[in-house]
């Protein structure tokens, strides 16, 4: 077998056995290349000591517990080559605390050290000098299936470290795998124990889940063998539980579709959690209505966003993306009929939720739609809307965009407050709308001394040319925006 491995990858194995010592490329870079795909990382196992390796290479950190010394080339461009884990053959005793080995010893084959591992897809390695794959437990017959299956008992692996099961899941939904029965059950009978696990650790694999392609399948997995209810509970509230006349799903199901368009969208991390959050509420506040004779959910945005944001905060997810993502569920809510709203209300939405955050939040709201099982084109409503976002958020072309204020013209020219200050203003607003570049202070300053020595006739005539030029000007923007979302 010929597998292509890129020079700086071949010049660590070599380094190595030119030195003496056997040198393989494992685990998931050798699936990679496997199935024809470019790796993230590469790691590399040897039969050499931890400071054996460190001697042979210029610049090198070695701060694990396992014995992992990280080859530094800090001059690559491509960051999957600039840190290389390169980790003598392990084995692995018990795992009392379903975290950590309490013992790791160091080994002298691959074979002891490929024994140790989580999955079969996994327990691949590649001697690049001699071209040969080593493979003991068909890793490459169930690439070629397309199956996620445990090393050896799936019950033992999962004792040993009871990630693993997050981590098949992983797998299977970044890969569009299946998961072997046998590792499956296993998987079920062992999710009790993530509860050993730490919350950083879940919420990893957890992210990787929802940034897969696959995100409805992964979480659906994860409810199916019981892991959801170990650090997600919440969201398995809404399992059969009915919604009102405009829904077709009840609100698991809606929630899934919902979050699994914001991956077919490719939307990032925050949109997809906030599609995923969006409705997390609704269980907590389903009432029955006697009038409308249906399920009510009032309030299940704000109520949502509570038990979205003590999700985030369980799982130690950063303060600035739980704010993001209590938000976006926060104020998923906002549309309103077209008629009525006024742009004034779609500036206060802009300012509750940022500016940095405002066309996420119309991402969750179409991925909402979506969801619901409507057509995947967006409605002239939501164009609409999106129409007067961009209205909102372009920038102003009124007196506020001066770099002088009201107060700065009486305090040059010591006029009393009156009409003869707006007059100024809009004099002013007309050079700067004419030449952008004259929206200075020092030349406005001066500027403003010339135009108050003006008869207020002469100055109030330039200052209604300075409103005409405005309202020009904006409808000439206003136009361009509705024409773009095709709305009136």
């Amino acid at each position: 077998m010929n597998l292509i491995i890129p020079d700086q990858i071949s010049r660590v194995t070599k380094t190595l056995s030119e030195a003496g010592f056997s040198s393989y490329l494992v685990g998931g870079c050798v699936r990679d290349l496997l199935m024809k795909k470019n790796p993230k990382d590469w790691d590399v196992a040897t039969n050499a000591k931890p400071e054996q390796i460190v001697s042979l290479f210029p610049k090198t950190f070695y701060e694990n517990a396992y014995g992992t010394v990280t080859v530094v080339n800090e001059k690559e461009a491509e960051p999957s080559f600039r840190n290389i884990e390169v980790t003598p053959f392990r084995q692995d005793a018990k795992y009392s605390d379903k975290r950590h080995p309490d013992k790791v010893s160091f080994s002298q084959t691959i074979e002891e050290d490929l024994a140790r591992r989580d999955f079969t897809i996994n327990a691949l390695a590649y001697e690049p000098s001699k071209g040969q794959l080593i493979d003991l437990y068909n890793g490459e017959q169930d690439i070629k299936d397309k199956i996620v299956r445990a090393v050896g008992q799936p019950a033992d692996r999962f004792d040993e470290d009871p990630l693993r099961i997050m981590r098949g899941v992983r797998l299977a939904s970044e890969l569009s795998f299946m998961i072997n029965n046998e590792t499956l059950e296993a998987m079920q009978n062992k999710a009790n124990l993530l509860s050993f696990i730490a919350k950083e650790r879940i919420r990893d694999e957890f992210s990787r889940i929802v940034l897969s392609n696959n995100l409805m399948t992964g979480i659906i997995i994860l409810h199916q063998i019981g892991a959801l209810k170990q650090f997600l509970p919440e969201l398995e509230e809404g399992v059969h539980m009915k919604q009102n006349g405009d829904h077709i799903y009840d609100v698991w199901e809606h929630t899934l579709r919902v979050a699994q368009h914001s991956a077919d969208r490719d939307w990032p991390l925050h949109v997809r959690l906030g599609a995923l959050f969006h409705d997390i509420g609704k269980p907590r506040t389903r009432e029955w209505n006697k009038e409308k004779n249906d399920w009510t959910f009032y309030g299940h945005d704000v109520v949502g966003a509570r038990i979205a944001r003590k999700i985030m905060d369980r799982l130690k997810f950063s303060k600035q993306l739980s704010e993001t993502v209590e938000r976006l569920v926060r104020y998923h809510m906002f549309f309103s009929d077209i008629d009525k709203i006024t742009l004034s209300a779609v500036r206060r939405i802009v300012r509750n939720v940022s500016r940095e955050n405002i066309w996420d939040l119309m991402h969750v709201r179409n991925c909402d739609r979506i969801g619901m099982g409507r057509p995947k084109e967006s409605p002239y409503r939501l164009r609409k809307y999106e129409s007067m976002i961009e209205e909102a958020l372009r920038a102003p072309t009124s007196v506020g965009m001066l770099k002088i204020k009201g107060e700065d013209v009486i305090r040059e020219t010591s006029i009393d407050p009156g009409p003869k200050v707006g007059y100024i203003l809009h004099a002013l607003l007309e050079e700067v709308l004419e030449k952008p570049e004259l929206n200075e202070e020092s030349y406005l300053k001066n500027r403003v001394k010339e135009l108050a020595k003006l008869e207020d006739q002469e100055l109030e005539k330039l200052g209604q040319q300075g409103k005409d030029k405005k309202s020009e000007i904006e409808d000439v923007e206003l136009k361009k925006i509705r024409d773009k979302y095709a709305v009136k």
